[in-house]
């Protein structure tokens, strides 16, 4: 759903008439000069869902009981230069 664009003139002029709308839950974005400044939406609008990512691969893989040692003589020589 596209978000009505309102230029700041006819902001100014139908700020009532706007804002009745916005609280209906009908939001709009003012710009100036074509350039959108402000986006108006009610208080009570309800927050938009993030969606969840942490736990999405839950009982795909097992993380190995030596997963802090892997590699760890790699990354040492990449740090003490050697080989």
């Amino acid at each position: 759903m596209a978000v009505r664009m309102v230029n700041i003139h006819d902001a100014k002029t139908h700020l009532s008439r706007l804002v009745e709308q916005a609280a209906k839950g009908e939001s709009f974005i003012i710009a100036k000069a074509g350039r959108p400044m402000v986006k108006v939406v009610p208080l009570e609008a309800p927050i938009p869902a993030v969606p969840r990512r942490l736990g999405f691969l839950a009982g795909q893989f097992e993380v190995p009981a030596d997963f802090d040692t892997i590699g760890e003589d790699d990354i040492a020589a990449l740090f003490d230069g050697v080989p």
